[in-house]
């Protein structure tokens, strides 16, 4: 079965990709392989305190969405943005298929594809599509 649009939810750990349609959706999820804690920078201490970016975990998580025509960004923190520069950087046809980034918290996926339904419908109204 086809699907239209994806939705991916993600932060440094995972990544929940969600391909529907009006009718039917799969879910998969993508763990990153790194080993690194998510860091916290505190006063006085050297170093950004940010986690390297993990390009493999970011280009598996491309790979899972690649085949949607439109594709909906969402996650609680700095992951979605960097998934964004990769996808600019590695993969630019992708790019193009990247309609909306949205900050949201840790929802479950059945909340996260009932929010990207909803976002679609008022793109697809925008645009005059039908979904």
């Amino acid at each position: 079965m086809a699907f239209h649009h994806a939705v991916v939810w993600i932060d440094h750990r995972e990544a929940h990709i969600i391909h529907f349609n009006a009718e039917d959706s799969t879910v998969e999820i993508v763990k990153t392989h790194s080993k690194q804690a998510h860091l916290h920078h505190h006063s006085g201490t050297l170093g950004s305190g940010k986690a390297p970016t993990d390009h493999t975990f970011l280009h598996e998580v491309v790979q899972n969405m690649a085949d949607a025509a439109e594709i909906l960004v969402v996650g609680p923190g700095s992951a979605k943005l960097e998934l964004i520069k990769h996808v600019h950087t590695h993969d630019p046809a992708i790019s193009d298929n990247i309609l909306g980034v949205e900050t949201v918290d840790h929802p479950s996926d059945p909340q996260v594809l009932a929010y990207a339904k909803k976002y679609f419908l008022k793109v697809d109204n925008l645009r005059g599509d039908r979904f």
